[in-house]
């Protein structure tokens, strides 16, 4: 990217194992090799709740130091805007996974016995403001979850439809979204 150019985002989608993280990395890794002096830094927003999760974090921080070693990682479960705010800068390219459980644990924070929607606005925005005023370009991975039933429960109704705003939010500051299926790119949008 010329550094007179301003920050390309893009959204990848997908379900469950559809590699979207694996194609998010090796978008970090092509950056990486495209020019001398970049960098990339991946912010991961998992939080470990129990033993199976705690076990695919630890799958996935092998296998992305393994596909591309370079890309550092900070963790970041509940400030995601300040930390895109604090790492953006030109030439530094940086990879959100994911922001699906990242509005998770907004919405339902941990330890929290019921959902609270009434910090989502102010965090929402926080993130989108963060986004239009990146010298960073982001990559930014989440769950395409809108294309099944409609949830039975409530909670999961909003989550649902909170999380259907937030991709149409953020999708509208990205020059690309991709749509993965089975380890298939398909392009959504793509600007000039």
């Amino acid at each position: 990217m010329n550094p007179s150019e301003s920050p390309r985002h893009e959204l990848i989608l997908g379900g469950a194992k559809s590699g979207k993280s694996r194609t998010a990395e090796l978008r970090a890794k092509a950056w990486l090799e495209a020019a001398p002096g970049r960098s990339a830094t991946l912010i991961a927003t998992a939080l470990p709740g129990d033993a199976e999760m705690a076990q695919r974090i630890r799958r996935h921080q092998v296998d992305r130091a393994a596909r591309v070693p370079a890309l550092e990682t900070v963790e970041a479960p509940l400030e995601l805007p300040g930390v895109l705010r604090a790492l953006a800068q030109p030439g530094h390219l940086l990879v959100v996974d994911c922001l699906t459980l990242w509005l998770t644990q907004c919405l339902w924070p941990p330890g929290a016995q019921q959902p609270d929607s009434t910090g989502w606005p102010a965090r929402e925005a926080a993130l989108l403001a963060a986004l239009r005023d990146s010298a960073s370009p982001v990559v930014l991975v989440s769950n395409e979850i809108s294309l099944g039933g409609m949830p039975m429960s409530r909670e999961a109704r909003v989550c649902v439809d909170t999380l259907g705003l937030l991709h149409q939010r953020v999708a509208a500051l990205c020059a690309r979204v991709t749509l993965m299926v089975a380890g298939c790119e398909w392009k959504v949008k793509e600007a000039p």
